[in-house]
């Protein structure tokens, strides 16, 4: 099922879940220098996630269950443990120290907002794309 299943859906029988964001898995270095220059014509989010923090699998769900903004953002979804080296690059080549959970929005090459843990849940996106 890997691991969209796992954090959208249940296995089993159970009815899946379908995810209300658009997820891109972001898994590679490469995607950071298209997510740079992508984000010169439209809005690229990228909401870092901790598969073994409770705080950081609540605020996805929050998260999730409150997006609305459909198809238009390209939404990145990193999990941190499995691509650790992405998840440092992040912080480097956008100048955000590390949070987790941590929410990025970029626009013309650069954050142009961020924010962590329990304020994700709290912010109003359509105003911030």
């Amino acid at each position: 099922m890997g691991l969209f299943g796992n954090v959208f859906g249940k296995k089993g029988n159970q009815d899946q879940v379908a995810p209300k964001v658009p997820w891109i898995a972001l898994e590679s270095l490469d995607q950071l220098d298209a997510i740079r220059e992508s984000s010169k014509s439209r809005t690229q989010l990228i909401f870092k996630h901790s598969t073994t923090c409770g705080i950081s699998r609540m605020v996805l769900n929050m998260f999730t269950g409150n997006y609305s903004l459909g198809g238009e953002v390209d939404a990145y979804f990193l999990d941190l443990h499995a691509y650790r080296a992405v998840s440092n690059a992040v912080e480097s080549e956008f100048k955000v120290r590390h949070q987790s959970p941590q929410l990025l929005i970029i626009k013309n090459g650069e954050v142009s907002f961020h924010t962590s843990h329990g304020a994700i849940a709290d912010i109003e996106l359509s105003a911030l794309v």
